[in-house]
């Protein structure tokens, strides 16, 4: 395993965005070329994360990668990285061996996710709620999706430092009367509710089914795709009311992260099911969860949330960094390997 320091990458470099659900993929061939996408690989479809790079990248390309920089969903912890929501286990040493590779780096997911900030522009942002975005201040980036994520960006001695955790587990609890009924009803795999248990696809439906529960309704709907077009429709009461609950628990936590940081430079709100719900993250309930931290409210009204918008920008962040190292304080101990 190697040390810290990083000034350039051997190229052509294997980006790689790895979720529960999917895995995405690209390939640069030079830091001014351009990355080429890949078809994304389903999680499920494949024994190991190597049998997915062979089969969606290597068996389109003639391209063989020299380095490799993957993002993965969950905590990177040695020499076996297993991910939080898919069987797969990550072995940097045998994927190094197997692929002839003279560098591999692992990142948090969302740790990749905090690489795209800086570089994110107006077009590739839709504002929820009013603040402004303050330069060269700490930024931080959340989204739920298989599981919840959340990392943050730090400008120091002019680096922008990526910040990688696991801000999904915090805990989450009721605030309104409404929520104190309906949360004895939420299921869940431990002791505790935490912001993962709700926020995320499959915590959608565990919100539907606590909500129906506490109404004594029958949960017709199976499917987090079928509670989102239900509620957005509003031809189901109970899903209308899971969105609800869900974008104000969404801007809570939010904004518990935020004040952490003092996130001046902005909340990023990250993965498909956000843009998804953007009209319901919109109406206002999210925003006003955010700032409601009292006695602070004043400060949480001057920092900006907003969607990401921009396609791939986990992928695009970790393409930054593998173009610029030098622009990024990106922790290595014990994440880089080389062959």
């Amino acid at each position: 395993m190697a040390g810290t320091h990083l000034d350039t990458l051997p190229f052509p470099a294997l980006i790689g965005d790895i979720g529960g659900t999917n895995a995405r993929f690209s390939l640069i061939a030079d830091p001014r070329a351009p990355a080429e996408r890949f078809p994304n690989a389903h999680t499920a479809d494949y024994a190991t994360i190597d049998d997915a790079i062979e089969a969606t990248v290597l068996a389109k390309t003639k391209l063989r990668p020299k380095s490799a920089l993957l993002a993965l969903a969950g905590p990177i912890t040695g020499e076996r990285v297993p991910l939080t929501n898919c069987p797969w286990v990550v072995e940097p040493r045998k994927s190094v061996k197997r692929f002839g590779l003279a560098e591999m780096i692992l990142l948090n997911d969302f740790e990749a996710q905090s690489l795209s900030l800086p570089g994110l522009g107006a077009a590739d942002l839709d504002p929820v709620g009013g603040g402004e975005i303050a330069e060269d201040r700490a930024r931080v980036v959340i989204g739920p999706g298989t599981g919840l994520g959340a990392g943050a960006m730090i400008r120091a001695r002019g680096m922008w430092i990526p910040v990688p955790g696991e801000g999904g587990h915090i805990g989450l609890g009721p605030i309104t009367a409404r929520e104190l009924a309906i949360w004895p009803h939420v299921e869940r795999e431990g002791p505790r509710v935490s912001g993962e248990t709700i926020l995320c696809g499959a915590g959608m439906l565990r919100l539907y089914r606590a909500i129906a529960a506490t109404d004594g309704a029958v949960a017709e709907l199976d499917t987090p795709a079928a509670v989102t077009a239900a509620g957005l429709a509003g031809t189901n009461r109970q899903a209308t009311e899971t969105l609800e609950i869900f974008a104000a628990q969404l801007g809570r936590i939010a904004g518990d992260i935020a004040l952490i940081y003092m996130a001046y430079g902005g909340v990023y709100l990250a993965g498909g099911i956000t843009t998804r719900i953007a009209p319901v993250l919109k109406s206002g309930g999210f925003r006003a969860a955010f700032v409601d931290k009292w006695p602070h409210e004043k400060l949480m009204e001057r920092m900006a949330t907003s969607i990401i918008v921009k396609e791939d920008a986990a992928l695009a962040g970790i393409a930054d960094f593998a173009r610029a190292p030098g622009r990024f304080g990106v922790e290595l101990t014990r994440r880089r390997w080389r062959g």
